[in-house]
């Protein structure tokens, strides 16, 4: 019986066609290093440093950090949203924010997050050992601003916590989020 199932095998292999593909196969990579493109509407050509603060720009588009209990953000309970500085694209609500002790603005979920389900957010998640332990960058969907870093340390009911820098958030208050006039298309 062996016999037969390898000579069936020699048979099958050497009257096997290769079909050439037929369908086109489009892949938009998530990772924006080196050589991979941005999902983002901005482009290398976005002149950052133009459009953002000197500490905007090190900390969203550098990967910085700004010192901890000096943002603006930290003891900031007004009602409203969280936008990213670069895009404006709404990332953080204010009804996710809490007080974790840390230094920096710190918030239970994404905006757009539903039960753990961040694919509606404006955020994606990315891994990080820049902090000298294996971490989770946290990125402005839209335009790949560096926000943060999380943690499994939160609040329930998430346990997480969103630990963003201040200066890569402008906040509008509730009835006020609307696009600026001067970043309309």
């Amino acid at each position: 019986m062996s016999r037969f199932v390898g000579r069936l095998f020699v048979v099958v292999s050497q009257q096997a066609v290769v079909l050439p593909r037929r369908i086109p196969v489009f892949i938009r990579p998530v990772s924006t290093t080196q050589g991979l493109q941005s999902l983002t509407r901005y482009t290398e050509t976005t002149d950052w440093q133009k459009k953002l603060t000197p500490e905007q720009y090190v900390v969203t588009r550098e990967k910085g950090t700004e010192v901890p209990f000096s943002g603006i953000h930290l003891n900031h309970y007004e009602v409203g949203m969280y936008h990213c500085v670069c895009c404006d694209a709404p990332v953080f609500s204010s009804e996710a924010k809490y007080d974790s002790g840390t230094g920096w603005p710190a918030f239970k979920e994404a905006h757009g997050t539903w039960e753990r389900d961040e694919s509606h957010a404006s955020i994606i998640r990315r891994p990080d050992n820049s902090l000298g332990s294996a971490g989770t960058e946290v990125l402005c969907k839209t335009c790949d601003a560096h926000l943060g870093h999380v943690f499994d340390d939160g609040p329930d009911p998430t346990g997480q916590r969103f630990c963003i820098n201040s200066v890569a958030l402008k906040f509008k208050p509730r009835g006020n989020n609307k696009p600026d006039s001067d970043e309309q298309n």
